[in-house]
């Protein structure tokens, strides 16, 4: 189904000669850029806008780089203004962090030694993994698959828009995925004319992709099936062509592609926001009977609740009515204590022949006998976990409540970061918040993670969560296996943030895992 090139590694060869040559053609070997970028293999070419899309090979960095590369006669005024856009808009993009884009390392224009049809450069990093194409070679995705794996893109294309960016991600060879199973913008570098609605219409093209096999816009790779369309020219919707598909994602692929200026079309969805929401809600989804996805649809509507869970009144009410009546008891047995210490001295001082031993007290009940400043603790139980970003961008929602489901062989993990802080990084936190079935006075955390040297924090949520608010019960750095955080408070409480303040290098960029988390405090 793919018509993805053949990866050929190309040969070193002396490219000395007529390099400005009209005849000689992009190929494997060719060098570009004053000799710094060889090229290695195509990978996809957008007809559009006569862009070619290149793995090449960094001579200066030694780095395995993406190239956009924009190609057209030069004498052409329209064509070189249309590549001066594109190369515009890709440099502002440089600045544009997110891991579901490839980072902008440079935009270079045609240099005399390139090939006389190279306008332009758009030189990415290199996304490792596959073809967008390759997943749907052997047939469409189960639909939670394909929610879950189109998540990273939808949050940046919304992130970019937030940003004033488009980013063109409406062709199928500009996006690749990552090993980690992540659908990428691998080829930046939009064209003159693209606007944030081709890149919702793209995100309706790439979803209708994996539900269905098939490409709902234009210019499809050859070899790639087109999309079908009903007798008034409306496209199918992708639950028609497979019943198992959940209706809220048909929906919303055939909405998002939707233009209000065609004919045929519905349209309705113009924000990657919209789509990903639809997405976070299925990124799970894998049921196939009507009625075990109204189930599911429940169940997911649960967990991903946009109010944070008001506490129970009268289990509070309770609870301090309990505490205040301890108060009390512990105030009167240490008043009698006192009392019986005094007393015993006093007999002791006063009547000599009386045979009391104070060495042999220490058994008796209130007397020598120490008591202990730890009290005894119970699990806490933990009715969900929501994740947070100070950053605005959500770490992997879908699996965030991995941490509270009792099973350490299950996992959350942050985003891959560029970096440790600021731009492309964390900002200043990611994690979750943790709510409790009711009120309770929390003393311990304890982690179960294999990200040996994450710093952890743990806060008290009042109002909105912060990684900065609330007040700090404890913090840890995470060693290997199970890492215990003493809480300092002594009131109750319903909910807590567990934030991450530093990650760890993992897979050329920052990131850290958490497996499980358990609560306890002090028994009622």
């Amino acid at each position: 189904m793919t018509s993805k090139p053949t990866e050929q590694i190309a040969a070193e060869r002396d490219e000395s000669g007529d390099e400005g040559s009209t005849e000689q053609a992009l190929t494997p070997g060719r060098v570009l850029d004053h000799g710094r970028y060889r090229l290695l293999s195509q990978v996809g070419a957008d007809k559009r806008c006569n862009v070619q899309l290149w793995r090449a090979k960094d001579g200066v960095l030694g780095r395995d780089v993406a190239l956009t590369i924009l190609v057209g006669d030069r004498s052409d005024a329209e064509a070189a203004s249309g590549a001066r856009r594109t190369l515009e808009r890709a440099m502002h993009a440089s600045t544009f962090n997110h891991v579901g884009v490839a980072r902008v390392l440079d935009v270079v224009t045609q240099s005399s030694s390139d090939p006389t049809g190279v306008l332009g450069l758009v030189i990415a990093e290199w996304t490792h993994g596959t073809d967008l194409l390759d997943l749907v070679a052997e047939g469409p995705l189960p639909p939670g698959t394909a929610a879950r794996l189109l998540q990273p893109l939808a949050a940046a294309v919304e992130a970019a828009h937030h940003a004033g960016l488009v980013l063109g991600a409406d062709h199928p060879q500009r996006i690749r995925v990552t090993p980690d199973g992540e659908i990428r913008m691998a080829f930046p570098g939009p064209m003159a004319q693209a606007t944030s609605s081709d890149d919702v219409r793209g995100l309706g093209a790439a979803l209708y992709l994996l539900l269905t096999g098939r490409w709902a816009l234009g210019d499809a790779p050859e070899g790639l099936p087109a999309a079908p369309t009903g007798p008034e020219g409306n496209l199918v919707a992708p639950r028609t062509l497979r019943p198992t598909v959940p209706l809220e994602l048909s929906t919303v692929a055939v909405r998002a592609l939707g233009n209000p200026d065609s004919i045929g079309t519905t349209g309705g969805v113009r924000t990657g926001a919209a789509v990903l929401r639809v997405l976070e809600q299925h990124a799970t989804f894998e049921n196939s009977s009507a009625s075990a996805q109204g189930a599911r649809s429940t169940e997911s509507n649960e967990v991903w609740r946009r109010e944070d869970p008001k506490p129970d009144k009268a289990k509070r009410k309770k609870l301090m009515i309990s505490v205040g009546v301890l108060a009390v008891a512990t105030l009167l047995v240490v008043g009698w204590i006192a009392a019986s210490l005094i007393g015993m001295f006093t007999e002791t001082n006063t009547g000599h022949n009386t045979g009391q031993v104070i060495g042999e007290t220490g058994n008796h009940p209130g007397g020598q006998q120490q008591p202990t400043n730890t009290p005894n603790l119970i699990k806490v139980p933990v009715t969900s976990a929501t994740q947070f970003s100070a950053n605005g961008s959500p770490d992997n929602p879908n699996r965030i409540r991995n941490i509270v489901d009792g099973n350490p062989a299950t996992d959350w993990g942050t985003s891959r970061y560029n970096q440790q802080l600021g731009p492309g990084g964390i900002s200043s936190g990611t994690g979750a918040v943790l709510t409790f079935d009711h009120a309770a006075v929390p003393r311990e955390l304890v982690i179960n993670s294999a990200s040996v040297g994450t710093v952890v924090e743990v806060r008290t949520v009042e109002g909105a969560p912060s990684p900065d608010g609330g007040t700090l019960l404890g913090s840890a750095t995470l060693g290997n296996g199970d890492t215990t955080i003493k809480l300092n408070t002594d009131s109750p409480v319903q909910q807590i943030l567990v934030v991450i303040k530093q990650l760890i290098p993992r897979d050329g960029g920052y990131g850290s895992q958490i497996n499980e988390i358990t609560v306890n405090g002090a028994a009622g």
